[in-house]
Formats: structure tokens, sequence, C-alpha cells
């Protein structure tokens, strides 16, 4: 199979058009078309299905895209190994982590991060869900529930546990509950269920059923399903919600209730694929990471 074409075809696939697959390949939209014809003539059989509004792959080029996607993900590997210096951290790092985690916690640190290694061009993708790592959709994740593929190496890095906080301003206007059976009379917001998202093993939605009566369930005020969706409801005062002790710092304006009642605790993991294992930008990120770890949780 003609690798030019293949690479064609990859771009394409990604792309979902000729015209974007020219644009990140530096060709024209004919020569990306006539590429794509060529390797479908080749293999005597069509790769996509072509309408107004883009491509759709056909099931033969389902087959060939998760081969190529595969083959690219492992040349991209090693093109960063065999680019990283020995002696200094280098080159390009894509970390993925939870929306919540990653934009209050991890983002402000990273000025500091840049300042030491300012050779490793970072790039980070918040979301709740789960990135592919062994197939190189990033090279290291922060996840809340332990990596269940076998080929990845995980790192704990902290224990996570809840608190739970109102706003001052929801404080006057409700009161503040001194027992769990207060919370009766309360607006509680709770994690939304997504079934896009892995959820940890833990009740994320403790605090609904903590001192209640089963008899009498408690009904919350809303559902939201991001951790700092729920942070910024409550700074708005619309209710009581548990947060994870690493949004301490930015609950600064937020009341601590309730310091008895404790949710239980979450183990968070430092993730990378086996084949980064020697990789210097894997290691000082992770270093970074404890430390920063260390100092503020």
């Amino acid at each position: 199979m003609d690798w030019d074409k293949l690479r064609v075809f990859h771009a394409v696939a990604e792309a979902g058009s000729f015209t974007h697959a020219g644009e990140a390949l530096n060709l024209s939209q004919s020569a990306v078309s006539r590429q794509i014809g060529a390797l479908e003539e080749s293999l005597h059989l069509p790769l996509f299905h072509r309408h107004a509004r883009g491509l759709i792959l056909t099931e033969q080029g389902e087959l060939l895209y998760k081969t190529a996607r595969e083959i690219f993900a492992k040349l991209a590997m090693t093109e960063a190994m065999l680019t990283e210096s020995r002696e200094q951290a280098q080159g390009p790092l894509k970390v993925t982590s939870t929306v919540a985690f990653g934009s209050l916690w991890l983002t402000p640190k990273i000025k500091d991060f840049l300042e030491l290694y300012p050779d490793i061009q970072l790039s980070m993708v918040l979301l709740d869900g789960e990135l592919d790592l062994a197939m190189r959709e990033a090279d290291v994740a922060i996840r809340m529930t332990p990596p269940k593929q076998p080929d990845l190496i995980q790192r704990h890095l902290f224990t996570m546990h809840y608190n739970i906080y109102a706003s001052p301003d929801y404080l006057k206007q409700y009161g503040t509950p001194k027992t769990p059976q207060d919370l009766d009379h309360h607006r509680i917001i709770i994690y939304g269920e997504d079934q896009h998202i892995v959820l940890p093993a833990a009740n994320l939605n403790w605090l609904v059923e903590a001192g209640a009566d089963p008899a009498h369930p408690r009904r919350p005020v809303l559902e939201v399903n991001n951790l700092h969706g729920i942070y910024r409801a409550v700074k708005s005062g619309l209710g009581i919600a548990a947060l994870p002790d690493y949004m301490s710092v930015d609950a600064g304006s937020l009341v601590h209730v309730l310091p008895e009642l404790k949710g239980p605790a979450l183990d968070t993991y430092f993730v990378y694929p086996e084949e980064l294992r020697h990789s210097k930008r894997i290691a000082v990120f992770r270093d970074f990471l404890l430390r920063k770890i260390q100092e503020t949780l």
C-alpha cells in the first residue's frame, strides 16, 4: 500500500473533508481527492461515502482507518522519543485531566512548570471523559479512577476528600445547618449522571443521603455533570454542595459547613503509557506535580 496515499487517507478520515485535510497537509483539495481516488482504485473498493455535508467512512474505510490510526500513533510516539534530549526535557507533552481539577488546581500552576522547562510544548485537554492513552490521544492523564488497561503505568498522587460549602448569601437567606438532619430543609446541588463520563466507585452524591430519612428522600435543587459547574452554582448562592478539598483555595469566599460530616475519599492517579516509561518530559512533569501537591494539598 502506497505510504503517501495512506498518509492522505488518514488526514482525510481525521478531518472529515478533503478541504480540511488539504489545509493540514498543505495540499490542494483536488490533489487530496486524486490521492484518495487512486487509493480506492488500487484497493478496488470505496473508502468514503460522499455527500453534501462531508465524508463518512465506509465499513472498509473504518477498518483501514483503525489500522492507520494505530500506525500514526506509534510513529508520533517514536518521533517524540527520538527527538527528546537525554540532558534536557523538551518536546510536546499533552496532558488530560478532569475539567474541575484541571481548571481550578492544575492550570494556575502551569506557569511555574513552563518557567522551569521552557523547551516543553505543553497542551492540555480538560474533559470528564477519558482519552485513550494507548492510542496517544494524550501522553499523560490525571485520573480520579485507577486505569483498567494493563499497558498503562500509574502513580498515586493524593487522596481527595470532600467538604461541604455554601455561600454567605445563601446562609444568610436559609440559615446554617447544624446537623446532617438539617439538610432536609436546604437546597442541595449534586452531581448529575452522564453516560459519557467514567465515575469513580464512590458515591459522589452522598450529601443528598447524609442524615436523611429513607422514607422521605431529599430532592436536589440542581444536578450538574461537572464539579466546576457545581462550584460556580454554590458560589452564586443557589445551594449547598460537597466539593473536593483541592478546591479549598478557590472556595475561600465560601463557608465550610458541617465540618464533622465527611464524604468518601477518592484516590487520584498520574497515568501514562508503558512506552513513555523513560521519557524525560513525563518524569519532570510527574515530579513537578508531586512537589506542588506536597505544597498545597
